[in-house]
């Protein structure tokens, strides 16, 4: 058999980069109103209330005579329902990505980590 040679590289990382071993939270940030606006061609949304759990959070929003219940699950999967009727259902990461966008934190101090 023959042996493979394999080499090695060191990274040079400065200081203040967040380590391999760092925990990161990931948080998906949703702009509801302009969302709702392209799903039912009415602008206007306003946000009245929220109730929030450990695995998703659910945003009631109004607009005129229409009502609507955004639930966005911690997972990324989002359903929208505008009066009784599901129009969104899915992945809100890939199938929305114009209205919602990931962002990251370092665990310990909060602080924002801009990915490359």
């Amino acid at each position: 058999m023959k042996e493979k040679n394999l080499e090695s590289h060191s990274i040079n990382l400065t200081e203040d980069y967040p380590s391999l071993l760092d925990s990161v939270i990931c948080k998906v940030e949703v702009d509801l109103t302009g969302w709702l606006t392209d799903l039912s061609g009415h602008k206007n949304w306003e946000v009245w209330d929220e109730s929030e759990n450990d695995n998703y959070i659910i945003f009631f929003l109004k607009q005129e005579s229409q009502e609507a219940e955004v639930v966005l699950y911690n997972n990324g999967y989002a359903s929208v329902d505008i009066d009784g009727k599901v129009v969104f259902q899915g992945d809100i990461t890939k199938k929305n990505s114009g209205s919602a966008r990931l962002s990251y934190y370092n665990i310990k101090s909060g602080e924002k980590i801009l990915l490359n």
